[in-house]
């Protein structure tokens, strides 16, 4: 199990971000937020992102996948599945 520690955005260098040693570049969500905003055309991906805003603050990996399909407009199959195991454990947190 890998260590959490807070380390600071590497973008506006004001807010700090739970980290471990596996990410190499963290940014806050602050930093990403307008990123995230960003129209999504096809209905079901609409569906599958269209998550509470406090979700996507809690979790870098929510954010990234979010980016990566609005960068590229798909996503794998593996990115798909670790998503929905990701969003099943927000709901049973809630």
């Amino acid at each position: 199990m890998a260590v959490n520690f807070k380390q600071l955005c590497n973008k506006c260098k004001k807010n700090y971000v739970v980290t471990n040693y596996k990410s190499t570049y963290v940014i806050c969500y602050d930093c990403q937020k307008e990123d995230l905003k960003k129209e999504i055309k096809d209905p079901k991906m609409k569906k599958l992102f269209d998550l509470p805003e406090e979700w996507y603050k809690e979790s870098s990996f929510l954010r990234s996948v979010k980016l990566y399909y609005l960068k590229f407009g798909t996503i794998t199959e593996k990115q798909l599945e670790y998503f929905k195991k990701a969003v099943d454990k927000m709901k049973e947190k809630s």
